[in-house]
């Protein structure tokens, strides 16, 4: 069984790295879902089956990026980050990232393959 974990704040930087490495090579793009929750704002979709490039925190700015086709989506500040690797055969990973506001984005990240199987998907236009 899969558990999600936290991510301590001084890992965050080199587990994106070596994720993006792993799992998001140019060749194979990963596909990327991603959506705010909260009380406030309610359920909002920021991207879906958008091509993923890369995730990188940059520690100095306090910043996690998310490298999409054609545009970055950006997380300023995130208070937690919480992982869980693998919960479908077809889902790389789900990450939970807690904003100061209380705000949470949820990135679902999937193995596209191919760019052809990427389209097929509806991901690229």
């Amino acid at each position: 069984m899969k558990t999600t974990k936290q991510l301590p704040v001084h890992e965050w930087k080199t587990y994106f790295d070596g994720f993006t490495r792993k799992h998001l090579r140019p060749e194979a793009a990963g596909i990327v879902t991603i959506q705010a929750v909260s009380l406030q704002i309610g359920d909002q979709v920021f991207a879906q089956n958008a091509r993923l490039l890369g995730i990188a925190y940059d520690p100095h700015g306090k910043t996690l990026e998310v490298q999409l086709e054609g545009s970055d989506h950006l997380v300023f500040r995130p208070a937690e980050v919480w992982v869980l690797e693998g919960d479908r055969d077809d889902v790389i990973a789900t990450f939970e990232l807690v904003r100061p506001d209380g705000i949470k984005e949820i990135l679902h990240v999937q193995g596209g393959g191919p760019i052809e199987r990427v389209r097929a998907a509806g991901g690229m236009r």
